[in-house]
């Protein structure tokens, strides 16, 4: 693996420890799942960052996990102040339900994870690191190049 290679690598797990580190610190970890499906995988142009796509909104469809919605009632203190008739099972169906129906959205206006931490200009600086990195193995392949074809 080249030096450009493994800076980019680095650079792409710097990212991913910031998109948890974000995540963790933003207030939406409920069941801390999701941090557990952010991950740097390899591609044949290079490297992405993937994670479960929930923390970006649902589309309608599918109801998300009952258990899922029951953790977050206990830690948003709703379960407390649920009234002796209703149980918070059968208020996390009826939420799950909800979001089949009608999907999911974060509150509009507000920025997701993954703006906020992979910004213009940290791609500019990355580009920067990286870039360099490969100029210098690139002269040094064709510095070589030459020298071979000399002899």
């Amino acid at each position: 693996m080249s030096d450009a290679s493994q800076l980019l690598a680095a650079e792409f797990e710097l990212l991913r420890a910031d998109i948890i580190t974000a995540y963790e610190a933003s207030g939406q970890q409920v069941t801390g799942n999701w941090a557990d499906t952010v991950k740097v995988e390899v591609t044949p142009n290079g490297y992405s960052i993937t994670a479960a796509n929930y923390i970006n909104g649902r589309a309608p469809g599918t109801p998300p996990p009952s258990e899922a919605i029951e953790a977050w009632i206990i830690k948003k203190g709703i379960a407390a102040r649920l009234q002796n008739n209703m149980t918070v099972s059968s208020l996390a169906f009826l939420i799950a339900r909800k979001i089949a129906r009608y999907g999911w959205k974060p509150k509009q206006g507000s920025n997701t994870i993954i703006d906020t931490v992979v910004t213009p200009q940290r791609i500019q600086q990355i580009l920067d690191k990286v870039g360099e990195s490969y100029v210098t193995d690139f002269s040094s392949q064709i510095i070589n190049y030459l020298k071979q074809a000399a002899l």
